[in-house]
């Protein structure tokens, strides 16, 4: 990345779009310029259902950002879901032709894109190659061998690989909200720096973000990504199910989840009256006890955590996963949510105490961290959106051009 790179992130969530704009400044950091988020009804279950409603919210968090930023966003990053994405592991040895001369930085380069040589599967496309091993003649092992003197590297890379239908639907959003896209990375993917601490960075750790319609699951070992997947079940159901179960009104529900949030009644301290003001059986109110709610929010909770178990043990990932690393704003705010994890998995599972997550709000967390990985990203040339200045400089020559054309035309 380079000083002043402008980078646009745009993560398209079950229930929202949010949009954050960063820009590199002088330490290699990314400042937040500015953003943005808009309510989006065109997504159920981690499939988008209305092409124009994701669009229009695409478009106006862009608007937003414009306003805030005063420049043009031509084009974005994007995040999707691990059900969309698929990983291969794949690994290169590349001889030099002197050893003297030192690694270079067009070795890398050209090992890079002999590592993505691979048969990719009849409906997959390559999104991404995320280099995360080299290791030279003498077994040492590097994060960047530019400039190392050896004969040879090896590089050990992740080619990620996305349903070409997905991209193709994707593509036509974007092209409605007039946005091209940069690239697109897994969701887990690009959160991994932001929610996991330091020691957790270097374990064998499965990241579940837990959001209001999608339970996402990425499974790292060390600085490998050799997993993600997506489970149509999040915050959003266990609302329902209070919703349905008590016979309240949506609003009633979402804030008894937020106000007795717990997800094991047998930590319950005190079994007291709870007054449903919105029940629409007969009466005009109900009460009931807290346990009778907990219970409700229980069953979800044991659900959501069955399904991920079932699907990483199918896959015979579970007996690699040394910690569960718990985020999402569907799951943190509910007490022993990582006590009924652990229960469930039979793994450690803690809440993300990432040092920067709680600096970051969380409905902005996802695009945020897309953006900070984009501009991590190691041997990329260029990482910066396309970006307009409506500099005075700029404005002053459109509105010459206009007026050339108004009278050459």
């Amino acid at each position: 990345m380079a000083i002043g790179d402008i980078i646009v992130g745009i993560d398209i969530g079950t229930s929202k779009v949010s949009t954050v704009v960063g820009e590199v400044n002088n330490f290699n950091q990314i400042e937040i310029i500015c953003s943005t988020s808009s309510r989006c009804n065109g997504i159920k279950k981690g499939k988008i259902i209305n092409e124009e409603e994701v669009a229009k919210a695409i478009s106006k968090t862009i608007e937003g950002a414009e306003e805030e930023a005063n420049f043009k966003i031509n084009s974005a990053y994007v995040t999707i879901p691990g059900k969309y994405a698929t990983i291969v592991q794949n690994s290169i040895t590349k001889e030099l032709k002197d050893k003297f001369s030192g690694i270079s930085v067009r070795d890398v380069g050209t090992a890079i894109m002999q590592v993505r040589d691979i048969e990719v599967p009849d409906g997959k496309t390559i999104i991404d190659i995320v280099p995360n091993e080299f290791t030279l003649k003498d077994g040492k092992k590097v994060s960047d061998p530019v400039g190392e003197l050896s004969s040879e590297f090896t590089l050990k890379a992740q080619i990620i690989l996305a349903d070409k239908e997905y991209i193709r639907q994707l593509s036509g959003i974007f092209k409605k909200a007039g946005i091209e896209i940069d690239g697109l990375v897994p969701n887990t993917l690009a959160e991994r720096n932001l929610i996991l601490d330091v020691n957790e960075l270097h374990d064998n750790v499965m990241l579940l973000d837990i959001g209001a319609g999608n339970t996402d699951i990425g499974v790292f070992e060390g600085q490998s990504f050799i997993y993600t997947n997506t489970i149509p079940l999040g915050g959003d159901n266990i609302t329902h199910d209070i919703e349905l179960v008590l016979n309240i009104s949506q609003e009633e529900a979402d804030k008894l989840k937020k106000q007795y949030g717990l997800a094991l009644k047998s930590f319950i301290d005190n079994d007291n009256d709870i007054i449903l003001n919105t029940y629409k059986g007969e009466g005009k109110s109900k009460v009931i006890k807290s346990s009778e709610l907990i219970e409700i929010i229980e069953a979800r909770i044991e659900e959501i955590f069955s399904l991920v178990n079932k699907d990483i043990t199918n896959q015979g990932f579970k007996p690699r996963i040394n910690n569960v690393i718990l985020t999402g704003q569907g799951i943190t705010n509910i007490n022993k949510s990582d006590v009924a994890g652990k229960i469930i998995l039979n793994i450690p599972v803690k809440i993300s105490t990432g040092r920067l997550i709680s600096t970051i709000k969380p409905a902005y967390r996802s695009a945020y961290a897309l953006v900070r990985y984009i501009a991590a990203r190691p041997f990329a040339k260029t990482v910066s959106s396309n970006i307009d200045s409506k500099s005075d400089t700029n404005i002053i020559k459109e509105i010459f051009e206009r007026i050339k054309e108004f009278f050459y035309t």
